[in-house]
């Protein structure tokens, strides 16, 4: 199985994610490893991506998840996949990729953003994520206002883990 951890920039994907990982003796990807250096810098800079800048990161994604689910390779993937389209292309394969949407309100993402160092993102642009979000219908919706530790066995419990 592999279960995508989505949200916008600030929502805990990562820091849950490894948790989850841990937890479920899994292996752990964050999809920003993936992206390509232009990618990196345009963020860094402030610079919000196209769908055109996001597309060969999105297709590694699917990469990533095809090669885990071939080699029968449980993993946890931090991956913003904003819009539905993306995780159309990700999910390739319903029974096996299991979505779950970290939810949050602006202002606490905020909050976090703020408070995050050494990380390429530029939290100006984090407007611009919540405008391209579209919150998805068939994922499993997890509030990120709990600590980390707690969304990670909520998201086991709600995945019947």
């Amino acid at each position: 199985m592999v279960i995508i951890l989505i949200g916008v920039a600030g929502s805990g994907k990562t820091t849950v994610g490894r948790i989850l990982a841990a937890r479920l003796g899994c292996e752990f990807h964050d999809a920003d490893d993936l992206h390509p250096p232009q990618n990196r810098e345009k963020m860094r800079r402030g610079i919000a991506l196209t769908d055109e800048d996001r597309l060969p990161w999105l297709y590694a994604v699917r990469d990533l998840v095809q090669r885990c689910l071939a080699e029968n390779r449980c993993a946890v993937v931090a991956c913003s996949a904003l819009k539905q389209s993306y995780r159309d292309l990700l999910v390739v394969d319903a029974a096996k990729v299991k979505l779950v949407y970290l939810k949050g309100s602006q202002a606490l993402i905020t909050d976090r953003l703020a408070h995050r160092a050494g990380h390429f993102f530029d939290q100006r642009l984090l407007q611009s994520q919540f405008d391209t979000l579209e919150e998805p219908a068939d994922a499993i919706v997890v509030d990120i206002s709990e600590s980390p530790e707690k969304i990670a066995d909520t998201i086991r419990a709600r995945l019947g883990l």
